[in-house]
């Protein structure tokens, strides 16, 4: 029986060991979703307030070539898992691709896409220090505490 396999991806190494870790180890007759979060700071591109700092004013086409280029680097990202997927069996049809922009924090918004139906999350370990980890938390950490009844997978 086919699993719905929900799986986190951003533009580190890491992503592309999470598709790589799936396509060794998970049939391919599973579905699979590529889910992506993007900052939601594209807002800030369309701001023309007195109130913003001159310095912020000035440098503002710069912080949106940047939002541009993150977007790029994401949908990179999924092209090369859903490569890697492809390359190890998995039918196109049986992969789809999603990117929202944060709504909620990244955590609570995979743990939110987690509720429409996964039964498995696969994602990376962010690679923290055990001193940053410890004082921020992860991603996955987050996700690990949050989410019910759903079958998680943390990729190193």
């Amino acid at each position: 029986m086919a699993q719905k396999i929900l799986v986190p991806i951003d533009d580190s190494s890491n992503a592309l060991r999470v598709a790589e870790f799936i396509a060794n180890v998970f049939n391919p007759d599973n579905d699979i979703t590529l889910f992506s979060i993007l900052p939601d700071t594209a807002a800030l591109c369309d701001m023309n307030s007195p109130e913003l700092t001159p310095y912020f004013m000035s440098q503002q086409s710069m912080f949106c070539q940047l939002e541009d280029r993150k977007k790029q680097l994401i949908d990179e990202a999924l092209v090369r898992a859903k490569d890697v997927l492809i390359a190890s069996g998995f039918s196109d049809d049986r992969i789809s691709q999603k990117i929202q922009k944060k709504k909620n924090g990244v955590a609570r918004d995979i743990v939110d896409e987690a509720k429409k139906g996964y039964q498995i999350i696969v994602m990376g370990r962010r690679g923290l220090s055990g001193v940053q980890e410890f004082l921020m938390g992860s991603v996955s950490q987050k996700v690990i505490h949050a989410v019910k009844d759903v079958s998680i997978v943390i990729v190193n």
